[in-house]
């Protein structure tokens, strides 16, 4: 049977949609293809909504969104035809509230054209359902709809990411360097320009370097020192202090690609201790392994693993989170990295149950050791996947604790 298949959302907050149509709304938009490449969508009025340009169609795509949005979609977005939800209002009108109206439309136009079945991705709002429901277009999931379409990147986007890390990392390195050379007072706490230097201060410090280089952050920063550390994904809070490990980990979104970077690194100011020291040691062979590991056709388990066997020959390890190891040594609690893209996290997964590594997937390799005593030590670069072994998408930036 032909299939029919819907894609909504949010085009500007929704990966999946944005990645189809390559145009960005703030309202809701829904994406229907019709198996048929020569179809006619009478309703979108061609003359003002149909794309001039003509594609080697294998299907027709119909994009419906808010009517202020249509001319700037013609225009912009890698669709067939343009149309508002008025331009398929069922029976009884379209409700006044837009994600419904849009749901509404959508059904009603596979509704004309006589979809049979309609086929959804794992990202479809429950209202598109409920709508194709009501005028009795049976509707399912493909879980796996558009992942693997996903995680091979293009030449260009592994560009884009290459781009954005350069912006990540360039803001790494500033504030790092920032961090490590900062004065302190007589009980160790750092300063900037007089005032302690705190997690939130360089949090925003790195806001403000991000936004002036076109990148926004849609989470926090991590700025964590010791007390934080220990917890891998802690932001960090109050005054930072020398002698201690400070993690910061950057993962901003490029406001005109939508492509994100993401970089952590770890700074120490002043003496670096033993054990920090040897964890950090373990940290840089256990991320070695891992890119040495990467390739086409290895699982994202078996990197894992690398990373585990690693850590273990340093004496260290894995541990489950919450566990009495994991709350009382020195051990790794995480996967080893996250697939990127136009989300920061992203199939596939470095960790166990990881699947079969793709030319053109492009992930995190992330390892790090934590201890409610000792605080964290991370490192992380991006790499894209390749036939025979992974390509570092950064310059890469120093991996030291000391940044002087």
């Amino acid at each position: 049977m032909d299939k029919f298949f819907l894609t909504a959302g949010i085009p500007a907050s929704s990966p999946v949609l944005y990645r189809q149509i390559r145009f960005s709304a703030g309202d809701p938009a829904a994406l229907l293809e019709f198996p048929d490449p020569k179809l006619v969508i009478s309703e979108a009025r061609p003359t003002l909504y149909c794309r001039s340009a003509e594609r080697n169609r294998v299907s027709t795509t119909l994009l419906i969104l808010r009517d202020i949005e249509n001319e700037r979609a013609v225009s912009s977005a890698t669709v067939d035809y343009v149309a508002s939800p008025a331009d398929f209002s069922p029976a009884g009108g379209l409700s006044g509230d837009r994600e419904t109206a849009t749901a509404q439309s959508a059904a009603e136009a596979f509704r004309r054209y006589g979809a049979p079945e309609v086929t959804a991705d794992r990202s479809l709002p429950l209202i598109y359902a409920e709508m194709l429901r009501r005028v009795s277009v049976p509707i399912r999931c493909d879980i796996e709809r558009g992942i693997i379409e996903r995680r091979r990147k293009s030449a260009w986007e592994i560009e884009a990411v290459r781009a954005s890390q350069h912006v990540t990392e360039s803001v790494m390195a500033s504030v790092c360097t920032l961090i490590g050379t900062a004065p302190a007072d007589t009980g160790g706490v750092l300063l900037h320009e007089g005032e302690p230097l705190t997690s939130e201060r360089v949090r925003a410090l790195i806001d403000r370097r991000l936004l002036e280089a076109g990148f926004m952050n849609p989470e926090s920063s991590i700025v964590a020192g010791q007390k934080d550390g220990g917890d891998c994904h802690c932001l960090g809070s109050g005054p930072l202090h020398r002698d201690e490990p400070v993690i910061v980990d950057i993962f901003p979104r490029c406001r005109t690609s939508h492509y994100f970077g993401d970089c952590t690194r770890t700074v120490v100011n002043g003496t670096v201790s033993p054990v920090h020291e040897k964890m950090h040691r373990a940290v840089q062979e256990a991320k070695r392994a891992a890119q040495r590991t990467i390739r086409a056709g290895v699982t994202g388990e078996e990197v894992h693993r690398a990373v585990i066997a690693s850590l273990e020959a340093s004496g260290f390890g894995y541990a489950v989170p919450g566990s009495d190891e994991a709350q009382n040594e020195i051990r790794l609690t995480h996967g080893t990295g996250h697939g990127l893209g136009l989300s920061c996290h992203e199939p596939p997964l470095l960790d166990f149950g990881g699947p079969e590594l793709l030319v053109g997937d492009i992930v995190s390799v992330e390892p790090g050791l934590y201890s409610k005593k000792y605080g964290g030590i991370r490192i992380e670069d991006m790499v894209v996947v390749t036939p025979t072994g992974c390509e570092n998408l950064g310059e890469p930036i120093s991996e030291s604790l000391t940044w002087t």
